[in-house]
């Protein structure tokens, strides 16, 4: 089943690279980027050094897209047929565990810090949610990352 990945507004290019490796390493056919999140490389051609140093050589094979706006991206691909899934705590958040892929998936990854908008929520046919049991609430974007899509292939 076709997955992919929308980093918007991620602050961290070592996050963004840490995402393009386990990405790879979890079969999504592709990765878009959005907002002020990082790229592999920049408008004069030139590797941005920390995503390629975390990324291990992923952000070269792994297909990539920048659009300004992640609603050009959601928009089209669920004209395309995809569900939409944000990773984030919402009201309307389910346990990861109980998603299953059952179509091509967009899954959504906000900011460090605010996460994914209320705004871009409303876009999202799931949003999924990683229960925390500790004093923390929340993990750090790359491992959630990581949770989200190797859960997600079962």
């Amino acid at each position: 089943m076709p997955t992919a990945v929308l980093l918007h507004n991620i602050r961290s290019a070592h996050n963004v690279g840490s995402i393009f490796r386990t990405s790879d390493a979890a079969g999504v056919s592709q990765i878009f980027l959005s907002g002020y999140t990082p790229c592999p490389v920049d408008r004069f051609g030139r590797e941005q050094p920390e995503i390629a140093k975390t990324a291990l050589g992923a952000h070269a094979w792994l297909p990539w897209q920048y659009k300004k706006s992640p609603l050009t991206i959601i928009n089209r691909l669920h004209k395309e047929g995809w569900q939409i899934v944000g990773v984030e705590q919402d009201t309307r958040s389910i346990d990861y565990r109980n998603f299953k892929l059952t179509k091509p998936t967009l899954f959504i990854l906000g900011n460090e810090v605010l996460g994914i908008s209320p705004a871009l929520r409303t876009k999202c046919d799931t949003i999924l949610e990683i229960p925390m049991h500790g004093k923390k609430e929340s993990l750090n974007v790359a491992v959630s990352a990581g949770i989200i899509l190797f859960q997600s292939q079962k």
